[in-house]
């Protein structure tokens, strides 16, 4: 079960820093980092942080949502 949970992390950290890297977001991605912050699942403190800046690169127009 551990296994698993690191295994999503990982992914979870891998999708970051493919949208900041690219500046674009998919829709499926931001419900996908707006249910890991909502969601009762364990994300370290930096995981946190790293999806509460793409969620400010939005606001200030740092990203574009893409389909």
């Amino acid at each position: 079960m551990r296994t698993s949970q690191n295994k999503s992390n990982l992914t979870l950290t891998q999708m970051v820093d493919r949208i900041l890297a690219s500046g674009k977001l998919a829709r499926r991605e931001h419900l996908i980092l707006t249910s890991a912050i909502l969601s009762n699942e364990k994300i370290s403190e930096d995981e946190r942080y790293q999806i509460n800046r793409i969620f400010d690169y939005i606001q200030i127009g740092r990203l574009k949502f893409i389909d």
